[in-house]
């Protein structure tokens, strides 16, 4: 009865969703564990342990065992899955008895990256694990017509990557891997604020920061925002104030190896599909597509119309899920 399960995992650096066809978006955790130093054992994970960061005793240690895409940690990966299957189960109502895995892999990861991920949703319960690369998920949970000889373009700019594929037919005609996303543009605003302000702030704060005064590089009214953090001088709390035009000058470095990593892989793209590109435009998918104003810089930029998918932050997680069932149907045509 239960051997029949099948889900859809989207194993990201910043945060895991899990999909199923009968209630869909069931898990959307961060991907973040809290582990007791002594006993290796985690106490807590997902949105529990993200409070936790920067405010655990020195017994817990706050880790994020994946890092660019791939796992960083594959023992607590492991145990971090398990946790994710059961609360699944919890979610569903029934229990999840060695079901029928689809989880996602940036297009960039080696066969030995590929394998770590395959190996640990094995090892969390999984009967079967089958690996699908991000840009063709993001782009069936986007609702592109995938398996059409048409081309869709997808920038999926996550945590630890940003994921660039032309998709046709059901495959991948170009990609590309940068690491440079959610991320790093975190650690730059963390840099900036050390080196001009002597003050040393947090992954949480400097998030905060990004999503509140964070803007694309096109012109913008300017916002402020005071932020609180730790004197390095004197050791003391100390509250700074940010402008937003400061902070898109620190976003510009990761901004435009973006930029160049979508214009890299235009060009090596057949002149056939390019035409459908100009005519369809890009989806933007992942955490990244939500930072002010990005939608229209980066039209403004590759001249090429640029769309937001419905649910960025879910578009992946979703195309796992439905890949399956996708499949399903056609070789049932196919019969």
């Amino acid at each position: 009865m239960f051997s029949n399960a099948h889900i859809g995992i989207d194993l990201g650096t910043a945060n895991t969703l899990v999909y199923t066809k009968n209630k869909g978006l069931i898990i959307d955790e961060p991907t973040i564990v809290a582990i007791n130093t002594k006993t290796k054992e985690i106490v807590a994970f997902g949105e529990e342990a993200k409070k936790m960061v920067g405010k655990t005793p020195i017994s817990i240690e706050v880790v994020r065992p994946l890092k660019d895409g791939v796992i960083a940690d594959f023992d607590t990966t492991t145990q971090l899955l398990k946790l994710i299957m059961q609360k699944a189960s919890k979610k569903l109502g029934t229990a999840l008895r060695k079901p029928t895995v689809i989880v996602c892999t940036p297009s960039g990861a080696t066969s030995v990256e590929r394998r770590a991920i395959q190996d640990a949703v094995r090892q969390s319960g999984a009967k079967e694990v089958q690996l699908m690369e991000e840009p063709v998920a993001a782009a069936i949970g986007a609702g592109l017509p995938v398996n059409e000889p048409v081309a869709s373009m997808i920038v999926d700019i996550g945590g630890g990557t940003t994921e660039v594929g032309i998709i046709s037919f059901g495959g991948v005609v170009a990609s590309n891997t940068v690491k440079s996303a959610g991320d790093r543009m975190d650690e730059a605003i963390i840099h900036f604020v050390r080196k001009e302000y002597n003050v040393i702030i947090g992954e949480p704060t400097a998030e905060n920061i990004k999503k509140t005064i964070g803007h694309a590089l096109v012109p913008h009214t300017v916002e402020q925002m005071d932020v609180r953090g730790r004197d390095l001088v004197t050791g003391l709390p100390k509250t700074i104030h940010l402008s937003s035009t400061q902070i898109q000058g620190v976003l510009k470095e990761s901004l435009e190896i973006i930029l160049e990593v979508v214009r890299a892989t235009l060009e090596i793209i057949p002149p056939e599909l390019s035409g459908d590109i100009v005519d369809h435009g890009v989806v933007l998918t992942g955490g990244g597509a939500l930072l002010k104003d990005m939608k229209e810089w980066l039209s403004s930029v590759i001249e090429v119309p640029v769309h937001l998918a419905p649910e960025p932050l879910q578009s992946v997680a979703i195309g796992t899920g439905k890949s399956y069932f996708m499949s399903e149907r056609k070789q049932k045509v196919a019969k």
